[in-house]
């Protein structure tokens, strides 16, 4: 696949929004960047032709958006039973499973947890859309990826830091 195809170069921007993301302390603008960042990666993966991925990602979008707003088990629950009926049609191989998970487990995360908790379960889904990536040979994906785990883990511990830094 060429690096500077427009599929990959949309890639690219969601690198960028995703980077930002998890930059942020503040849960609300870390939802907010990876909603929007989420946007685009659907676009990218509907370019590189993987429809899970791309139906993921535009539900992951949505969730994020929502999430800004509402804090709710009900609405949790009714965007993960989208993803998984989105998964049923979409997903042809086992695969193809692993942004459907990460969407599932990342929506759980976003509507009930905060902080240190949040980014954990961000964490791993991370490294279920890292695998994706390589798989779909998504150049800005896979980078966005071992970058938001990065920075995500980075994050933390300068949360942790400053959290055991008031208990003392």
């Amino acid at each position: 696949m060429n690096a500077f195809s427009p599929a990959q170069m949309v890639g690219y921007l969601a690198l960028g929004l995703g980077i930002t993301a998890f930059l942020q302390k503040n849960d609300s603008r870390l939802k907010f960047f990876n909603a929007s960042q989420s946007l685009l990666y659907a676009l990218h993966f509907l370019m590189l032709g993987n429809p899970p991925a791309a139906a993921s990602a535009l539900i992951a979008s949505t969730r994020s958006f929502l999430a800004l707003r509402y804090r709710s088990l009900y609405l949790a629950a009714v965007i993960v039973a989208v993803n998984l009926a989105a998964g049923a049609v979409f997903v042809h191989t086992g695969a193809g499973w692993l942004p459907v998970i990460a969407s599932c487990a990342a929506t759980i995360a976003i509507f009930t947890l905060q902080d240190i908790p949040l980014r954990l379960v961000l964490l791993a889904c991370t490294l279920l859309w890292l695998t994706n990536d390589i798989l779909s040979r998504s150049i800005g994906g896979t980078i966005l990826e071992l970058f938001i785990a990065g920075i995500n883990i980075s994050t933390m511990v300068r949360m942790s830091r400053r959290l055991s830094a008031t208990c003392r």
